[in-house]
């Protein structure tokens, strides 16, 4: 990977995360144990990239306080703070003056993909292009737009969400720009690669190669796939050199969990938590020093830090957010929101029709 470095795009509020959003930016929020862009990271420095320039807005300081120069991870960060929404273009463009090889590696930081990366960077220098595109082939490709190749893998078009999609390859947003392509992108205002810079390219004949497979891919974006890239990690689906040791579930020191629990189904328990006797963790992701109480349910659940879900309660498919509490016997079912600190009462919110 000599003459590569890597842009990761981080800027984003994650409004569809919200409430957890609230309080860190969706790349930071813990997954597997980790900050989710911890697990990107490792997959960029595995591969042998090294210098790394994060894109940053909303919240930009959580960032470099928890990663810093990066040394840690063996890797040399650097921060440009996006002031203005710039969209996709305008974002690299936005940190070009930090960059200094002929090939950048873009990835967008909400992204939880398997792709072999050093093979993306093979394609682009094989058929010598101007940007290569990571395609990925998914089952239902009529909530994404399209992307369709040529025999030799060269991109024809890009085509908006169709209820009869041409092709079942969707941009999975990771690309290898040539330097000089990020350098003609307009500066300082909003410019969106899917809409401006990649039509415009096809349009003046320039190179865009796809390098197609079908291999993990999945955004982080909506509180269900969040759950679901967490629980991947754990249980070794989606591939991290962050994860040390794959498993059913994960525990964070400091964390007590009775012997009476069952954890199961790629949970993730944060640092300092408690889950009590009885209580059952199926999928579920607790933020540092959460507590479930006795005989408590959460799957496929997202439980913020601090948070409490007291006894019996019942969390499916619902996320909590910091410090707020869930009183015992509530039941909060099908993409139920709580907002941190708020209070229900014994009871106060049931699907059930009895008390």
């Amino acid at each position: 990977m000599h003459g590569v470095e890597a842009v990761v795009l981080v800027g984003g509020k994650g409004t569809r995360l919200r409430p957890l959003t609230l309080s860190a930016p969706k790349p930071m929020l813990p997954t597997a144990g980790v900050p989710f862009l911890t697990h990107l990271l490792s997959r960029i420095k595995e591969v042998g990239i090294t210098h790394v320039v994060l894109g940053t807005s909303y919240k930009a300081e959580v960032f470099e306080e928890y990663f810093g120069d990066g040394s840690r991870l063996g890797l040399e960060l650097e921060y440009v703070v996006e002031e203005v929404p710039l969209d996709t273009a305008g974002a690299i463009r936005n940190v070009a003056d930090k960059l200094r090889e002929p090939d950048v590696m873009v990835f967008n930081g909400d992204i939880l993909s398997g792709v072999d990366l050093t093979g993306i960077v093979d394609t682009h220098r094989k058929h010598e292009a101007d940007v290569t595109l990571h395609l990925v082939k998914v089952a239902d490709p009529r909530a994404f737009g399209c992307v369709p190749t040529d025999d030799e893998g060269r991109v024809q078009a890009f085509l908006e969400k169709t209820e009869n999609p041409p092709t079942d390859q969707i941009n999975a947003g990771c690309y290898v720009f040539r330097r000089e392509v990020i350098d003609a992108i307009p500066a300082g205002r909003p410019v969106s690669v899917e809409r401006e810079t990649f039509p415009g390219l096809l349009e003046a004949g320039k190179r865009l190669q796809g390098h197609v497979d079908a291999t993990y891919w999945l955004d982080l974006g909506k509180p269900e796939a969040f759950v679901q890239g967490s629980a991947d990690l754990v249980r070794g689906v989606a591939p991290s050199a962050a994860v040390a040791q794959p498993g059913d579930f994960l525990v964070l020191e400091g964390s007590a969990v009775h012997e009476g629990a069952t954890v199961r189904g790629g949970s993730a328990v944060g640092a300092n938590c408690t889950v009590a006797e009885g209580a059952v963790l199926d999928g579920a992701i607790l933020f540092d020093g959460a507590v479930v109480g006795e005989n408590a349910i959460v799957e496929r659940s997202i439980v913020g830090a601090g948070a409490l879900v007291q006894a019996g309660a019942v969390l499916r498919d619902a996320v909590v957010g910091d410090s707020a509490v869930i009183g015992a016997r509530c039941e909060l079912i099908g993409g139920a929101r709580v907002w941190p600190g708020v209070v229900l009462p014994e009871a106060g919110v049931r699907f059930s029709t009895d008390a």
